[in-house]
């Protein structure tokens, strides 16, 4: 009895649409299985009809700190998580000692150009201001030997000659009366060809003295002129600073000490990391004693504190809807939460991802939430304009 009470129930179950009419079915309740514990609540995310992309949460400022020069690390004793200030002293190489002196030796090669170009421009003055008084000398020794030549009277056997033709000629008279007379001068001083040939000889040695002293006359002249000249000369080129040449000399002399002692000071300088803004040491990749290959990170820091968003899949389609300064909506994938933004940067050249062209947006959020850190996925929503 029981069995076909069971056959009748489903029968009329089957049948029940087509024998009770077009009835229309009902449906089931949802049940909520969680009740009493509501689900947490979050922002919503972004929506909007304009342009959308995704991006990461990056430091503001971040950089690998290399060594530009191989060598041993004498000093590296900053750790990953430790908050150092700009211009801190991170790492250092061995060697310091022996570029120091370097340093030291060029300071000092500087001083004594330095030292030797001021005494120039000092010795300039003094030296124009010697110049005109010698220049006053020697147009008075001038003066003087002029008036003396011109008063000098020049024997008559001598006026067609110049100076040094007629001594010469003079000498050669001198040597031949002196020859002549020699076999005479013993003789008794009435003796008629002693005598002529005598006076032969003091006219000879007349003429001769009158030869000496006119070429010492011209020869005084000739140096008052070249002196007065050469004082002329100084004073031109002295009358406006130093002497130019030396000049040139005395500066190439102090640009060289000041290449010399930056060269030096550089090499000192790349054997020294510094944190070039305050930050976070993220990264650590040598210890103390380890031998640094040049240009490879030794640590690298990152600004925390200040964190932009980058995007990662702007196409090439959507960057022209963008501009510097538009507003956008953040949504942060870990956080669960929006926060407003705006366009700081547009990447001047483009990446490839994927086989497809994006552009990187950098975008500064107006606030920072609580836990936000840098990695973390978020959806920008960029406002229409």
């Amino acid at each position: 009895m029981k069995f076909k009470t069971l056959i009748l129930l489903l029968a009329l179950s089957l049948t029940g649409c087509s024998a009770f009419g077009n009835a229309t079915p009902q449906a089931l309740p949802t049940v909520d299985l969680d009740q009493g514990n509501p689900a947490p609540q979050s922002s919503p995310r972004p929506v909007g009809s304009g342009v959308t992309a995704s991006g990461v949460v990056v430091p503001a400022q971040e950089a690998q700190l290399a060594f530009s020069l191989g060598g041993k690390v004498e000093m590296l004793d900053v750790a990953v998580g430790e908050s150092v200030k700009a211009g801190q002293e991170l790492a250092r190489l061995e060697g310091q000692e022996s570029l120091e002196a370097a340093v030291s030796v060029a300071e000092f090669e500087l001083l004594q150009a330095q030292q030797a170009l001021e005494d120039l421009k000092t010795e300039a003055e003094t030296t124009r201001v010697q110049a005109m008084q010698d220049i006053v000398t020697y147009e008075r020794a001038l003066r003087d030997a002029q008036y003396i030549l011109d008063n000098f009277t020049i024997p008559t056997n001598q006026a067609s000659l110049d100076a040094v033709t007629a001594l010469d000629l003079m000498k050669q008279r001198l040597d031949e009366a002196r020859l002549a007379f020699e076999p005479y001068k013993n003789k008794a001083s009435g003796d008629p060809i002693r005598k002529a040939r005598k006076e032969t000889l003091d006219q000879a040695q007349a003429d001769y003295n009158a030869a000496v002293r006119r070429l010492q006359l011209e020869y005084n002249l000739a140096v008052a002129k070249a002196k007065l000249a050469t004082a002329q000369h100084d004073y031109e080129i002295l009358k406006s600073g130093p002497d130019p040449e030396k000049l040139r000399l005395a500066e190439a002399r102090r640009g060289n000490a000041q290449n010399q002692l930056a060269a030096a000071q550089a090499a000192l300088d790349h054997l020294t990391l510094t944190a070039p803004f305050d930050g976070t040491v993220s990264e650590v990749n040598y210890e103390n004693g380890e031998w640094v290959v040049a240009g490879q990170p030794v640590l690298v820091l990152a600004d925390l504190d200040n964190l932009v968003v980058e995007t990662t899949d702007l196409s090439e389609r959507d960057v022209p809807q963008v501009e510097v300064g538009q507003p956008v909506t953040i949504y942060i994938e870990a956080l669960g939460q929006s926060v407003t933004g705006r366009v700081s940067n547009i990447s001047p050249l483009a990446d490839i991802l994927g086989g497809d062209v994006v552009y990187k947006i950098t975008i500064d959020p107006d606030t920072l939430p609580p836990g936000l850190r840098a990695g973390m996925s978020v959806e920008v929503q960029f406002e229409p304009g």
